[in-house]
């Protein structure tokens, strides 16, 4: 429906702060809801928030990847003590983790002193190794590295998500905001046009009062008529400055909020603002639904959850193998088949009380969230078959309220020729013009009533912003 211009942009604020360039408009200017969107997509603080959804998800994503970064760990020793070094104790180890429960190490260690222990003693050159360490059972194939790498990728699609829900809900309350100021602007023309009405006929009753046809009753009746007219276009200017002031609240650029030019005007209620091409399978609308989609996210990161609860009621084992590599005076690592470490790490709780709680609870939370999903997959479904239901009702009512504005306007015409002549009255002309303006004011109503409608439709299945 929306193709994202935003070099637009630039020309919708031209025209909706001219105040800036110091420039005069002297003829109305047309906000179309095309740019008043572009606006709101672009420079808008809430859309602007959405978009931070994607950077905070990408920035999850090289959090998780930091669990599989390489580590350097040194450690350094020494105790002289009644003018003899005790020991000097030199470590380090690089560890290289993996996806699955296999690390990689290497090492080096070089040893010196009378009262060292003996185990850690080496010579002169140092001592190397490189091994590997494997989690044997607990960890092999889930652990929490691998399952973090998993969730960050389920963050990143339900952070899209996350940015459609907030710009299909901002979108769809500027939208409302548009067709409420477009109702009450045009209601404004139709009532002003009343007024004019209205004042003619006061005119027109006043020349027939001094020409002895008109009685002073008829005038103070036609005077009251045009009071009434007064009236009601004040009525409707209140809520029109409310309805200018609700779009100016999308309104902004560059972080500062914009102010609607005086003569600025929506464009016409009588196109159809949103353009519903084809009616797709209601139950692939429904799936597609980003509020459907950002459940479903919620749902496998607890199935990812769960899988990692369910990998800790199996027993730890942890089995190292390191070779060794000794050094000679020419600094060349020799290896020997004998020489290696070795060793095994087993852990177990008796009674995996917690271990089985946890597996429990996960398990109810994947049924809570398949429940919210099916509630409100249904939800969405129903609300999108009212509204195609809706749609072609409010056609219908326009086309018929249309034809009854066309007959209305007739009949004002043939009173107004009759009144010229004599032959009518204040009242009756009243009744015809009463039913002409209300005709207008109702044909306006459910037009934007459909637009309404149709934008109700096309945030349901999300389609306000692609």
């Amino acid at each position: 429906m929306l193709e994202l211009l935003k070099g637009r942009c630039i020309w919708v604020v031209i025209f909706l702060l001219t105040f800036l360039v110091g420039q005069a408009q002297p003829d109305s200017t047309v906000l179309s809801y095309q740019e008043y969107l572009v606006n709101i997509l672009n420079y808008h603080p809430i859309a602007q928030q959405a978009n931070l959804k994607l950077e905070l998800a990408d920035l999850a994503w090289l959090s998780a990847k930091g669990n599989l970064d390489p580590t350097l760990n040194a450690d350094w020793n020494q105790k002289n003590f009644d003018d003899k070094r005790y020991y000097r104790i030199f470590n380090n180890r690089l560890r290289v983790p993996t996806k699955y429960g296999i690390s990689v190490v290497a090492g080096y260690e070089n040893t010196q002193g009378v009262f060292l222990n003996p185990e850690k003693t080496t010579d002169e050159f140092g001592l190397w190794n490189v091994g590997i360490e494997v989690d044997v059972l607990q960890g092999l194939l889930v652990n929490e590295r691998r399952i973090a790498l998993d969730q960050a990728i389920v963050m990143q699609d339900m952070a899209f998500n996350q940015q459609q829900i907030i710009l299909n809900e901002l979108l769809f309350s500027a939208s409302l905001a548009y067709l409420n100021w477009q109702q009450f602007f045009y209601v404004q023309s139709v009532l002003l046009e009343n007024e004019v009405l209205a004042t003619q006929y006061l005119e027109n009753t006043k020349e027939s009062f001094f020409g002895g046809e008109k009685t002073a009753m008829d005038t103070l009746e036609a005077f009251i008529l045009l009071q009434d007219a007064i009236a009601l276009t004040n009525y409707n200017n209140v809520d029109l400055q409310d309805s200018r002031q609700m779009v100016e609240n999308f309104l902004w650029f560059n972080q500062v909020p914009l102010e609607l030019e005086p003569l600025t005007k929506p464009e016409d209620y009588r196109r159809e603002l949103f353009t519903v091409s084809d009616v797709r399978n209601i139950q692939e609308l429904t799936r597609t639904n980003p509020l459907i989609m950002e459940k479903l996210n919620k749902l496998n990161l607890n199935e990812l959850d769960l899988r990692l609860k369910k990998e800790k009621l199996k027993p730890k084992l942890k089995a190292k193998v390191n070779p060794l590599l000794a050094t000679t005076d020419n600094l060349v690592p020799t290896y020997n088949t004998s020489d290696y470490k070795l060793g095994f790490e087993f852990s177990m709780p008796l009674f995996l009380r917690s271990e089985r709680a946890d597996v429990k609870m996960g398990e109810i939370k994947i049924q809570e969230g398949l429940l919210d999903v099916q509630n409100k997959q249904n939800e969405i479904l129903n609300k999108i078959e009212s509204n195609l239901l809706q749609q072609i009702i409010l056609r219908d009512q326009v086309n018929l309220i249309a034809q009854n504005v066309a007959g209305y306007k007739a009949l004002l015409d043939g009173e107004n020729i009759k009144f010229q002549f004599g032959e009518s009255s204040v009242f009756l002309l009243n009744k015809r013009q009463e039913k002409y303006i209300n005709g207008r004011i109702k044909l306006i109503e459910l037009n934007l009533k459909l637009n309404s409608v149709l934008l109700k439709y096309l945030y349901y299945i999300n389609d306000l912003v692609r």
